[in-house]
């Protein structure tokens, strides 16, 4: 497939997320909550997950912003649903690890899916803080967990 090809496909996905977001809402029992915003664009998310038996049962977000943040709001809460709190804390390493550039180290068993689509994101410095909001959202509210 060629790059031009890929970046259409890609482009599709995000605004399929931004569209048709997954996961948008508020759990309301005993869940852990976060605010966060991005000042310099306004993006604005809050994120609540469901952490039982160190594994996130649910995570659902609600918020504003540009199509890169709510997508990537919608494809992380889809991510770690299910996954052990270290998986998902790994799996935003990655995350970090793919928007400032750097060469994946993905694991065969670990498959990126929708995400991958914001690989292109890296391109543009000023949209990388949008991206990643929902997924230091996560980080934040899982290592206060642990605490």
């Amino acid at each position: 497939m060629s790059s031009n090809n890929l970046d259409t496909l890609y482009r599709q996905v995000i605004m399929d997320h931004y569209k048709n977001p997954r996961n948008r809402g508020v759990i309301e029992d005993d869940s852990l909550t976060i605010n966060m915003n991005n000042p310099t664009c306004g993006d604005r998310i809050q994120l609540t997950m469901k952490v039982e038996n160190d594994i996130v049962t649910d995570a659902k977000f609600e918020g504003e912003g540009c199509s890169i943040s709510m997508s990537s709001a919608s494809m992380m809460t889809d991510a770690i649903k299910g996954r052990q709190v270290e998986e998902a804390l790994k799996l935003a390493t990655t995350f970090s690890d793919m928007m400032q550039g750097k060469d994946l180290d993905v694991e065969d068993d670990e498959d990126l899916g929708d995400i991958e689509a914001l690989q292109g994101v890296c391109k543009f410095p000023a949209r990388i803080k949008c991206a990643t909001l929902a997924w230091k959202a996560m980080e934040k509210a899982l290592h206060e967990e642990e605490k």
